[in-house]
């Protein structure tokens, strides 16, 4: 019979190891970038002994400076991993020693548990979600089934499959009728906004689902919520005690100069939008946002981080959007913002993320 008991924490007389992996193949491969610069410059080396390692967007691994200055975002764009940034890795076992991976990495072949499953299979602790949360959390056509299926509030989705749209166009556009622009036509496993489009009219969904469809061949096409765009960033509990909500945030764009919060805005230029934490928000709608941000967090069995977007309706209704099991994770994305604002600075919110993969034992839990 084989022994399925998980391994107990680790205790250290040294540095703990901890393995930045950042870049990667999917369309966020400078954004994570730029995510394992912030946390290069963030973490406190005293304490932890850090390896970095970029990921190409053919996959290849790479043992990478650690200057945090080469991944930094510029005015010239987002950095990235090429061959030519370190030394190749063949596997994990080239890293040599590491007490845990910190796997910077957002969208495909990273943020959706691929990545997760191959350090599960290693044994390593790891910071984040895992194996099926993360899968979940990555495709928004399950993350909304499993939100429903547990009685969370989400707004009216079209889901178009690629054989759908190759082989019965005219009944998906049908369907998509069925909503009320203007809608939202977005890759269903992709962030960042990128492939997203706001459609105000059935003229352009045909261009918008290409758009999409570029990024990712499964297409979700979401009705236009009315209301207030609102975050709220979720911290795994220590020793086994429930999961923390920081106070809420809101994205404030300016309408008439952008049609959305897309990645220019979020990335680039931010001309046209704001970010405020906390949120100007009546009391009893912060904790409402806060209570479904953690009943989000356990309805896909999330570990570790998840930053929950929400809509707050004219009425005060709060209707979820997605979570997201790897936000961003810069020191002006809104998650590391958003535990400042409720007291935990940037610098902290890394130890703290550590030492819940550190506590965390490997295999089934």
């Amino acid at each position: 019979m084989s022994d399925a008991s998980p391994e107990p924490p680790v205790q250290h007389s040294r540095k703990v190891r901890v393995a930045l992996l950042f870049g990667g193949r999917s369309g966020e491969h400078g954004v994570s970038a730029a995510t394992a610069a912030g946390v290069m410059k963030a973490i406190d080396q005293d304490k932890y002994d850090v390896v970095p390692v970029g990921i190409t967007r053919e996959g290849q691994w790479v043992l990478t400076s650690g200057d945090a200055s080469r991944w930094e975002l510029t005015a010239g764009g987002l950095a990235e991993v090429t061959p030519e940034s370190g030394k190749e890795l063949v596997g994990l076992p080239d890293l040599g020693e590491v007490d845990v991976v910190f796997p910077l990495l957002h969208g495909p072949f990273g943020e959706d548990g691929t990545v997760q499953g191959m350090l599960e299979v290693a044994g390593m602790r790891y910071v984040g979600a895992g194996v099926l949360a993360s899968a979940v959390g990555m495709d928004k056509q399950y993350m909304k089934l499993v939100f429903a299926g547990h009685g969370l509030p989400v707004g009216p989705y079209v889901v178009v499959q690629p054989r759908e749209w190759e082989q019965h166009r005219a009944e998906v556009v049908d369907r998509v009728l069925e909503l009320k622009f203007p809608v939202f036509v977005k890759p269903a496993r992709a962030g960042s906004s990128l492939g997203v489009t706001r459609v105000d009219d059935v003229g352009a969904l045909a261009d918008a689902i290409e758009e999409a469809r570029f990024h990712d061949p499964k297409v979700l096409v979401e009705q236009g919520i009315e209301g207030r765009e609102i975050e709220c960033a979720v911290l795994g509990g220590r020793a086994g005690g429930p999961p923390r909500a920081s106070v809420a945030g809101e994205v404030v764009v300016d309408h008439e100069a952008a049609a959305f919060y897309d990645f220019e805005e979020k990335y680039l230029s931010g001309s046209h939008s704001r970010t405020e934490a906390p949120a100007d928000l009546p009391d009893e709608v912060g904790e409402r946002v806060r209570e479904l941000a953690i009943r989000a967090f356990e309805a896909v069995g999330a570990e570790g981080l998840s930053r929950v977007d929400v809509f707050v309706t004219p009425e005060g209704e709060v209707v979820l959007n997605e979570i997201n099991t790897m936000p961003g994770f810069t020191p002006i994305s809104m998650y590391p913002k958003l535990w400042a604002a409720s007291g935990l600075p940037y610098s902290e919110l890394i130890d703290e993320l550590i030492q819940l993969a550190l506590e965390r034992p490997t295999g089934l839990r």
